[in-house]
């Protein structure tokens, strides 16, 4: 299996760091994440079938997934793209490999289970990266360390099933990794947003994510702890707005799930679709509390 696959994963390298990448065709497009992207346009890739360094430009991101595409310049002949498989189909437990470029070492392989799918995690900011909510990321015990983002997490039919993208950081350790629990973006997830940027020159039409239309901010408590996320704006004929929610309420529950920070809201949304219809609980500048229905609309793309 490893000898099927490694072929399609590549090394993607950028004037600040290095990461990876899943061939999507013999075209010679690559999926990545946009976080390794960063704000890059032209890159150093390197396949397993040829160590020399082959120049490749930026096809498009999409922040919001953390997920990019690159083309090469000039695709050799022989690559290998990877075979994708269905996410939905995960089970915990399920055996993954996850294949990469750790710290530069190249087409590293290590294993682990599917500990859980479906999870809602943000991702924090970084250098060129605005961040991002990922919604029903896998999470897995194979070992996830900077430069495995945007490579491979395979199945034993040899199928990509997911992108590795960020290790859980544990505050009782200082801030560092958590041993033995990381996170991939879902094939299906990866497949349709790499697809709709390749076939729309970079862009993405169709976010299929949800989206209370406003600005929001978190706001505080006296002791300054998060208490709510504060509208700061509101898009005309949204959501939010045919709901009638304004500027300076404070919402404090989506679906009857509390949020106390613009973050927990992300996570929110990220488990709810477009067009659903929920309730929100939101606090007036005066103080008062109400409920009103929002029917979600959508994410906008790129």
């Amino acid at each position: 299996m490893v000898a099927q696959v490694l072929p399609s994963v590549v090394q993607i390298t950028t004037g600040s760091g290095l990461g990876s990448g899943v061939i999507l065709d013999d075209k010679g497009d690559i999926v990545t994440n946009a976080h390794v992207v960063g704000t890059a346009t032209t890159f150093q890739v390197r396949v397993a079938s040829n160590p020399t360094a082959m120049a490749a430009t930026l096809v498009g991101a999409y922040p919001p997934d953390d997920l990019a595409v690159i083309h090469l310049d000039q695709p050799p002949t022989g690559l290998k793209p990877a075979r994708f498989g269905d996410s939905s189909k995960l089970q915990i437990g399920d055996i993954v490999l996850a294949m990469g470029n750790p710290l530069g070492l190249t087409g590293s392989v290590t294993d682990g289970i599917v500990s859980a799918v479906g999870r809602a995690v943000t991702e924090p900011a970084g250098d060129g990266s605005p961040g991002a909510t990922l919604p029903q990321a896998i999470q897995t015990s194979a070992a996830i360390n900077p430069g495995n983002s945007g490579g491979a997490l395979v199945d034993l039919s040899a199928s990509v099933i997911g992108v590795p993208t960020l290790a859980a950081i544990s505050p009782q350790t200082g801030g560092s990794a958590a041993p033995g629990i990381g996170f991939a973006i879902p094939s299906n997830v990866v497949t349709d947003i790499a697809g709709q940027l390749v076939a729309n020159g970079g862009h993405v039409p169709n976010s299929r994510r949800a989206a209370l239309g406003i600005g929001a901010v978190t706001v505080v408590d006296q002791n300054g702890q998060p208490a709510g996320v504060a509208v700061g704006s509101v898009v005309p004929g949204g959501p939010a707005a045919a709901a009638g929610i304004k500027p300076g309420d404070v919402i404090t529950a989506v679906n009857n799930t509390p949020v106390q920070s613009s973050a927990e809201l992300s996570e929110v949304l990220a488990g709810l679709k477009p067009g659903q219809a929920v309730p929100v609980t939101v606090i007036d500048p005066q103080g008062k509390t109400r409920s009103v229905t929002v029917t979600l609309g959508q994410l906008p793309g790129s």
